[in-house]
């Protein structure tokens, strides 16, 4: 009697007939959202680390062998792509990308997107001939690795009595008239 008076005061608080087929909304338990997958760059210690080792094994079993092709000035590669950030986030987003097309819920054309949309871009930015990795190995008999610099920080003119002075902001003082 007690445990009906319950169950009027608190209708959610009742087991549902339907909870041991584990059916959402009809009393069963809700399944666990995946987590939301993050740019590998915005990953850190122990949990980038991870991260990296997955992507290499995938670029190193898989990537590689069947989707590398032969090195030359026109397609380099790098033995040491994982110390360019640049490569690692392109290629981190497109292994992302391929286990999400690889899915059945991508449906039958979902590989073929894949390839189209995701592989051939990625790869030609990748492997550009001026491209992150054209200062590494450009033959497979002769191992390089160099990164290259990038553009330096942008310049911030620092607010000051400068600015009153005629300064443009860009280390050149205003011409005066």
């Amino acid at each position: 009697m007690q445990q009906s008076a319950r169950q009027l005061d608190h209708p959610g608080s009742a087991p549902s007939p339907f909870a041991a087929f584990g059916m959402p909304g009809l009393g069963g338990p809700m399944p666990e959202a995946p987590p939301e997958p993050r740019p590998i760059l915005e990953l850190e210690g122990e949990e980038y680390e991870d991260e990296l080792d997955g992507l290499t094994d995938w670029v190193d079993d898989f990537l590689l062998p069947v989707y590398g092709a032969e090195v030359t000035t026109a397609a380099p590669w790098c033995l040491h792509w994982q110390e360019h950030p640049d490569v690692v986030a392109w290629l981190h987003a497109l292994w992302l990308s391929y286990q999400q097309h690889k899915d059945p819920e991508a449906g039958q054309s979902g590989m073929l997107l894949w390839h189209r949309d995701c592989l051939t871009h990625t790869m030609a930015a990748v492997r550009a001939p001026g491209g992150p990795l054209s200062a590494c190995m450009t033959s497979s008999e002769r191992p390089a690795h160099r990164l290259l610099p990038g553009p330096p920080s942008s310049y911030r003119a620092e607010k000051s009595d400068d600015s009153e002075a005629g300064d443009t902001g860009f280390g050149e003082p205003r011409p005066t008239s």
